[in-house]
């Protein structure tokens, strides 16, 4: 089984939760991980430039910092971000700073700084941060079948085409996308598959073991080879690989 090591471990324990609604309006935005400050962070650290913390107006969060996870959020006072999440466990995170686009999170004698995005009312279908398009980030607690390695490829590539899309819609300039673990590279005008020597340690994680991954790898590359993907004809480059990525996930799906 492939060994998958949580770096940045949190302290649980039982909170009486309550808040001040200014402090949620402030904190309730998309926090894309920017960089961080403190003691050195070890080279298998799994935060990431694709590391994000969705505090929706709702109370409800998803975020992947050392693994993908979603439940309820609530801010005590000026100082401390709680989140409890679907396992019924409460993380605290005490916040060192927050202001305008700003958010810096205290972990570990670590500094964390995320630039905030607004969360506009999306559908879950639609919301590339949401655990409908996630799913494919659970680690598997036991071997799984063809289809539901079918099916964690889908909804992973699913998570593509609703990320350009939401990038479209947000109008961004630039968004992150080598460090997203996937088995796709991508380039400024097209994409390839890695090899399996090459795959991320995180995407190779997120199966039950190294065979499972093997056939999932498998199942890609055998459609890259038998199968042209028709780009668009577009220089919106957000355009371009929503429609491929569309393809794939279709392509993916009728092998089921």
């Amino acid at each position: 089984m492939v060994q998958f090591k949580r770096l940045l471990l949190f302290f649980f324990v039982p909170i009486l939760l309550c808040g001040c609604q200014s402090d949620e309006s402030l904190i309730s935005r998309l926090w894309l991980y920017t960089y961080s400050t403190g003691i050195n962070i070890p080279p298998d650290t799994l935060i990431t430039p694709a590391s994000f913390l969705d505090l929706r107006k709702d109370k409800t969060y998803t975020m992947d910092f050392n693994g993908f996870e979603s439940g309820t959020w609530n801010i005590i006072g000026h100082t401390t971000l709680v989140l409890t999440n679907n396992r019924q466990q409460v993380t605290m995170i005490p916040v060192k700073y927050l202001a305008g686009k700003i958010l810096r999170l205290d972990i570990h004698n670590h500094s964390l700084e995320f630039e905030g995005l607004p969360n506009r009312t999306l559908s879950s279908a639609d919301d590339p941060f949401s655990p409908e398009n996630n799913f494919w980030r659970i680690h598997a607690s036991a071997k799984e079948t063809d289809k539901q390695i079918t099916n964690r490829l889908i909804n992973h590539f699913q998570f593509w085409e609703t990320y350009f899309s939401w990038a479209l819609n947000q109008h961004l300039d630039y968004i992150d996308v080598r460090s997203t673990p996937t088995p796709v590279k991508i380039y400024g005008n097209g994409f390839g598959l890695k090899p399996f020597n090459q795959l991320p340690a995180t995407w190779k994680s997120y199966f039950y073991d190294e065979e499972d991954c093997r056939k999932a790898n498998d199942k890609i590359s055998q459609l890259f080879s038998k199968n042209a993907i028709a780009w668009p004809h577009t220089d919106n480059k957000y355009k371009m690989f929503l429609s491929a990525f569309q393809q794939i996930k279709q392509k993916v799906h009728d092998t089921r």
